[in-house]
């Protein structure tokens, strides 16, 4: 019984030793597999686990925003920025409910994005900041609304027509004590392109003109960007406008009060010639060159409107047009005797033409001038007893030199 087992032991034993001798074979043929089943994934988990990281790390960059997410009156005054902690920048917008984007840029180590403009003020804007390698960061807030504005009311009106001797100009709501920023915001082009430069006649009063009279037929575009430009302590501009008008065809008058004539030339050639009547000694018209600022068929003129007391009122003044802020006027003359025309300076300083009462007799002097002329052409009044013109009173820069121009030039 004993050799039995210990026979059945032998004969088991020899298989056995066979199944190891295969189980090594087959151990030996799987560890190739393995070992490359291993390097496999391993090589899957190394990229799995590297790719985890760069998530993890891009996860836990940290973007900050100024103004700060939620700010609700944030300075306008300012630029935006957008910084990275643990990451780099892909790209940033800052934008408007409009959509509207403001410029801007990122440093060379793509960390932080600055605008290139402030933003505008009571304006709501969304900012999204995209992380190389993680998703979007998006933050809000709205700028502020300034507590005291101005404006700048211009002339010519825009779209319109006008002479040659129009200058632009300017008439500001606040006193502006910062005049280079205020200039700055403010541009005049012309197209054919001439030097336009601008002039600080006061506080509230900028014009704009080049060397010479614009040339027939230029298109010039006044530019305003004073939206939150501080022009004053604590006064913000409003305005944010492109505004065109046009030159017309060249007039230029000259009212000789010797010859006591008024010459019109057209493109240099002559037009026309008036006989007229001037100031008189004690009211002599002013000298120099003047820019029609204004017209009407008929008007009314009261001598206690320009410090004269009750010396006249005419309630139907034809054909008047605006030489000076103080009362200068080229105007028909229906009340005086034609043989005044030509021959006697009679007025208080304006220039007069014989007319008809009604304004509506389109033959007589005063209003064939008148349907002759637009607003901006140039009236230039010689051999008169007066001085020239102050440059400030009407729209008569034009009687600076060109140094003396660019002189009152905030730039």
């Amino acid at each position: 019984m004993g050799t039995n087992e210990t026979a059945g032991s032998s004969r088991t034993a020899a298989p056995d030793r066979n199944w190891s001798r295969r189980g090594v074979l087959a151990a030996l043929g799987v560890v190739p597999l393995a070992s490359l089943a291993g390097c496999a994934g391993s090589a899957g988990a190394a990229g799995q686990d590297g790719a985890a990281a760069s998530k993890s790390a891009a996860a836990a960059a940290t973007v900050t925003v100024t103004p700060a997410d939620g700010s609700g009156k944030a300075d306008f005054g300012v630029p935006v920025t957008v910084a990275v902690a643990g990451g780099t920048l892909a790209s940033v917008k800052v934008a408007d409910a409009s959509g509207t984007a403001l410029a801007g840029k990122l440093n060379a180590a793509r960390t932080l994005w600055t605008s290139s403009a402030h933003p505008y003020s009571g304006t709501k804007y969304t900012v999204t900041a995209q992380v190389d390698g993680a998703g979007a960061h998006t933050s809000t807030f709205t700028t502020r609304s300034p507590g005291s504005t101005f404006v700048g009311y211009f002339t010519p009106e825009a779209d319109s027509t006008s002479g040659v001797g129009m200058p632009v100009s300017l008439n500001f709501t606040h006193a502006v004590t910062d005049r280079a920023a205020v200039e700055k915001a403010i541009t005049v082009t012309a197209d054919p392109p001439v030097e336009v430069v601008g002039h600080w006649f006061s506080d509230t009063r900028l014009d704009f003109r080049p060397e010479e009279y614009w040339a027939a037929g230029t298109k010039v575009t006044l530019g305003l960007r004073l939206k939150d430009v501080e022009g004053a302590d604590g006064v913000y501009g409003k305005q944010s406008k492109d505004v065109v008008f046009h030159i017309g065809r060249n007039q230029v008058s000259t009212v000789d009060l010797k010859a006591k004539t008024m010459t019109v030339k057209r493109e240099g050639k002559t037009t026309a010639t008036y006989k007229v009547s001037g100031g008189d000694s004690e009211h002599a018209t002013w000298s120099g060159k003047m820019v029609i600022s204004e017209r009407f068929k008929q008007t009314k003129m009261d001598s206690s409107t320009v410090g004269l007391g009750d010396e006249y009122s005419i309630s139907d003044v034809p054909h008047a047009q605006r030489l000076t802020t103080s009362g200068t006027f080229v105007h028909g003359n229906y009340w005086a005797s034609t043989s005044v025309f030509g021959s006697s300076n009679t007025s208080h300083g304006c220039v007069g033409l014989h007319d008809a009462k009604g304004a509506n007799d389109k033959s007589v002097p005063g209003a064939e001038f008148y349907n002759s002329s637009m607003l901006g052409d140039v009236v230039e009044v010689v051999n008169s007893t007066e001085d020239t013109v102050d440059p400030a009173n009407g729209l008569n820069g034009w009687n600076l030199s060109w140094d003396k121009w660019k002189a009152g030039s905030a730039l």
